[in-house]
């Protein structure tokens, strides 16, 4: 088998340094800021993003990558040798990317060898499955290991956001107005994760982000019960508890890799600033 290339889109949120290093092709979506159009993590990055919302009377709206860019991009990758593209996306429960992915490759056929997966996840749950990928194409492993890998990867990875302010979920229509009211009162800090559909669900609500960091870790135990494991925090303007929540991961779990990285302007758009999202994998199994 030949070159292996690995395709997600700019909700991965992975750093560009890595995505450059483990040749991985990211496809932007696209913010919109009144008539203002950008395109994530090209012509916006995350600081820009976050202070245009700040100062914005109105919501972002966001929108999907056309099948014709994804066209575009899995044909550049054949002219250029590549004998698989596995393209690796965001839950089709919450946007059109994956829909897009799918019209491309099946408008291209069998002139250009594409998979198109559906992640069923968001933010860096999405990065922490295609950078394993690409590290194990990198690698020259076959591409039953690399698909059986995802897999495994689709199974077990979970994902939690940790979301500070009710403000934009509420604003989304997530929630409601008086929801949003007392849950500020209160201090209420919700946890949000996806089921296995892909699907948004308010997994806890917790009084204070010291509960909800306990409640996640927690629950991570319970899932992985001592297994090494992949750990990537994504924060929406919160550096600092991004690091201490990746300090409190390392002390609680064998953590064999670890990213932390922006969310970027698409996510960021309906969680809002202060959130921090972790994602955790099992490290593949030793033979």
């Amino acid at each position: 088998m030949g070159r292996i290339v690995i395709v997600t889109d700019s909700t991965a949120d992975i750093p560009e340094a890595l995505a450059n290093e483990l040749g991985i092709k990211v496809v932007p979506l696209k913010v919109h800021f009144g008539e203002d159009t950008y395109e994530d993590g090209v012509d916006l990055t995350s600081s820009q993003f976050y202070e245009k919302l700040s100062a914005s009377e109105t919501i972002p709206t966001t929108s999907q990558p056309t099948p014709g860019q994804f066209e575009e991009v899995y044909q550049e990758l054949n002219e250029d040798g590549v004998e698989q593209i596995l393209s690796i996306h965001l839950s089709s429960k919450l946007s059109g990317t994956y829909q897009s992915a799918y019209i491309a490759q099946q408008t291209l056929g069998d002139s250009v060898p594409v998979e198109v997966i559906d992640s069923r996840r968001a933010s860096y749950a999405i990065g922490i499955i295609a950078a394993e990928a690409a590290r194990m194409a990198a690698q020259g492993e076959s591409l039953e290991s690399i698909r059986q890998r995802i897999d495994e990867m689709l199974e077990d990875t979970t994902v939690f956001f940790m979301v500070d302010t009710l403000e934009y979920l509420q604003k989304n229509g997530r929630i409601g107005k008086a929801s949003a009211l007392v849950g500020s009162l209160l201090k209420i800090k919700p946890i949000l994760s996806l089921n296995e559909a892909g699907e948004v669900y308010p997994f806890e609500k917790v009084r204070g982000s010291r509960k909800a960091a306990e409640k996640i870790v927690s629950e991570f135990r319970n899932r992985f019960n001592g297994r090494p494991v992949h750990v990537g925090i994504s924060h929406a303007q919160a550096p600092a508890e991004a690091s201490a929540f990746m300090d409190r991961m390392k002390e609680s779990f064998d953590v064999q890799q670890e990213v932390i990285t922006d969310i970027g302007p698409v996510i960021g758009t309906h969680v809002g600033p202060g959130t921090v999202s972790i994602s955790v994998a099992p490290a593949a199994r030793k033979n």
